[in-house]
């Protein structure tokens, strides 16, 4: 009787304790759902308070005349920098004054940066970013075509362009065309390697061992070497010069706060007069406008002489006129349609210095422009694919034979931030106005006629703008330390002194190679390239704390943070904030395949691997969710007790 009683009283606690369990793995898989939805609503609160008062974020899309209106200002805004670059290098591609390839060049740049800045913003990094022509490229092309091969039969001036009268079509066509397709061969070859560092995931690691003290010296030095060319044009006409610089200075500096009334449209009160911050978001082509009217009545007026060997000749409006008589009014530009391109050795080198400093500038702007467009920091997947697509663009661009490359520009970027606008479809509007300018032949034509004195006023501006970002780097290190000042200052010195004695002491490189004394010779004359690898190299072999050398900032901004534990709820809640930043379509296939996208690096479920060729803890990308964490911590302001930060 005991032994039944005992028996049944066994069976009810195995009962209850069955029960207990199943109740507990009820409640648990209740906790579980409970979370997932919390990590939605998490998410979603996450990136409602980085938007911020951005009024349209990257996904959302503005109604379609207000995209058109801001896509053209986006063209307007990259403009001013793109065809200042065609003007640039025309002399050194031993093209005349008033040769309508000038126009074509224009055209061309246009229509391939529009190209490059729908595949960016479809395929690419995913931001709102715009790409365009790099200074990057100037200073090692104008190394190359100062080697005694591709140098003009004279300087630019009368006596070159009556060689050229003396020439056929043909003989003047092939004359910078065997210059540019040369360009174009060292373009795309050295653009290879930023594919593949920037698909294969090397440029996370990369940047472990680049700072602020080695890239300060190297995009500084792309403004400082191009003084030489600002003062031959602005020199050309001071006053007029001089008036640009002033125009640029006071709408950009002194009137940036001041709005002007403009007809706009809004559903509520339809046509109406907006205030709109017109000199903050238009300084230079304002200033182009009002400088190129003061010149064409000074033209009409016979102020300017009329004798081409007199002073100041060069700030007539009607000097290349002809121009727009003889181009096309439609001409599509495609590939190869100046030949063939040429590689040779010493161009690609010398343009491998200018595909590194332009990589790293944008990894700056993608942060920048996330910050912005009021989007989470890009993640490590999204970089990687950015910097690669770039290095498709900078081949397209030869490919093309635009005689440059492509990165992502920070005017741009600044206009998001102004009008407040972060949307993808913007980009995509002016992407497009882009590419359909530069196939207008007229349109090109224009500006080709803009005269010289005013192109030196806003390379002026320009160029001490490049400078000024560069320097801008060393607000990251000790600048009260003797090791930094030493590095920066010796690096900045010999960027400067070394191309300068090789200009003045031409073929003094002779080590019984060819191919190899004009490897050297373009490397060395390059300043970009003698300040940053001297800068690169001391500052990793010159013993200094990572807070003495700017590195735990500098990791910081790039969104590295140590490794940590991902729970599942913190991965839920990262991959719906990150879901913006996947592909345009095909991302349930790359989930579905994780085991193998895991370790692709362009795929969102790319892992990304530390130095030591460990997986990171936990999930994918832990240090993107650290970022998303910091920037929400940072801008939601509740009096209620937040996460921890995960010290580095």
């Amino acid at each position: 009787m005991e032994e039944n009683v005992d028996s049944r009283h066994n069976f009810t606690q195995t009962k209850e304790v069955k029960l207990d369990v199943t109740t507990q793995e009820l409640s648990s898989d209740s906790n579980v759902l409970r979370e997932r939805r919390t990590a939605k609503e998490e998410a979603k609160e996450i990136l409602a308070n980085l938007k911020g008062d951005v009024a349209y974020g990257i996904t959302e899309t503005p109604r379609w005349y207000m995209a058109i209106l801001l896509g053209f200002q986006h063209y307007l805004t990259m403009f001013g920098a793109t065809v200042a670059i065609p003007i640039l290098i025309s002399d050194s591609l031993c093209i005349g004054k008033s040769d309508v390839a000038r126009s074509e060049l224009i055209g061309t740049i246009f229509f391939v940066c529009g190209m490059v800045t729908l595949l960016q913003v479809l395929f690419g990094v995913r931001l709102p970013i715009v790409q365009g022509g790099t200074f990057s490229f100037l200073t090692p092309t104008f190394a190359l075509l100062a080697l005694p091969k591709w140098q003009c039969p004279a300087q630019p001036g009368p006596e070159f362009e009556a060689i050229l009268h003396n020439m056929t079509s043909g003989e003047r066509s092939e004359l910078w065309q065997a210059r540019m397709r040369e360009i174009q061969g060292a373009i795309m070859v050295a653009s290879c390697f930023q594919v593949l560092i920037g698909f294969t995931g090397v440029i996370g690691m990369l940047l472990r061992f680049i700072g602020p003290l080695a890239i300060a010296p190297t995009i500084a030095l792309v403004g400082l070497s191009l003084f030489g060319a600002a003062a031959s044009f602005a020199g050309s006409h001071w006053g007029i010069s001089s008036l640009t610089m002033v125009l640029i200075i006071a709408f950009s500096q002194y009137l940036k706060n001041i709005n002007i009334p403009c007809l706009g449209w809004s559903k509520d009160k339809g046509c109406s007069a907006m205030w709109y911050p017109i000199f903050k978001l238009f300084p230079v082509i304002l200033a182009i406008m009002l400088s190129w009217l003061v010149c064409y009545i000074l033209t009409l007026t016979d102020a300017i002489p009329e004798d081409d060997s007199k002073y100041g000749y060069l700030a007539r409006t009607d000097t290349r006129e002809n121009i727009l008589k003889d181009s096309d009014w439609f001409r599509f530009p495609y590939p190869f349609q100046w030949g063939i391109p040429t590689v040779s050795a010493a161009g690609v080198f010398g343009m491998l210095a200018g595909v590194l400093a332009s990589m790293i500038e944008s990894i700056g702007d993608y942060y920048a422009c996330a910050r912005l467009a009021g989007a989470p920091p890009p993640p490590t997947h999204a970089i990687n694919r950015g910097i690669g697509m770039e290095g498709i663009g900078c081949i397209l661009a030869g490919l093309w034979g635009t005689g440059n490359g492509t990165t992502s520009y920070s005017e741009n970027i600044g206009a998001i931030g102004i009008t407040k606008v972060g949307s993808r479809l913007v980009i995509l509007v002016g992407a497009l106005f882009m590419m359909f300018f530069g196939m207008c032949g007229k349109f090109g034509a224009l500006f080709v006629t803009i005269p010289n004195p005013i192109i030196g006023g806003v390379f002026c501006v320009m160029f001490g703008m490049i400078t000024a970002v560069g320097i801008s780097n060393l607000q990251f290190v000790d600048l009260n330390s003797s090791r930094n000042l030493f590095i920066v200052g010796f690096s900045f010195f010999m960027g400067l002194v070394l191309p300068n004695w090789l200009n003045a002491n031409q073929g003094i490189i002779s080590t019984g190679n060819q191919e190899v004394d004009q490897i050297i010779t373009v490397l060395l004359s390059t300043s970009m390239f003698v300040g940053g690898l001297f800068g690169f190299i001391l500052d990793n072999t010159i013993p200094g704390t990572q807070q003495e050398r700017g590195l735990a900032q500098w990791r910081r901004m790039f969104g590295e943070t140590a490794d940590n534990d991902d729970e599942e709820h913190t991965q839920a809640v990262r991959h719906e904030v990150m879901k913006c930043y996947e592909f345009p379509f095909g991302n349930r296939l790359v989930h579905k395949w994780k085991s193998v996208t895991s370790y692709i690096p362009f795929c969102p479920t790319f892992i990304e691997f530390s130095c030591s060729c460990r997986k990171k803890k936990g999930g994918p990308e832990n240090n993107d969710i650290d970022g998303v964490e910091r920037m929400y911590l940072h801008s939601v302001d509740t009096g209620e007790e937040k996460a921890t930060q995960t010290p580095e």
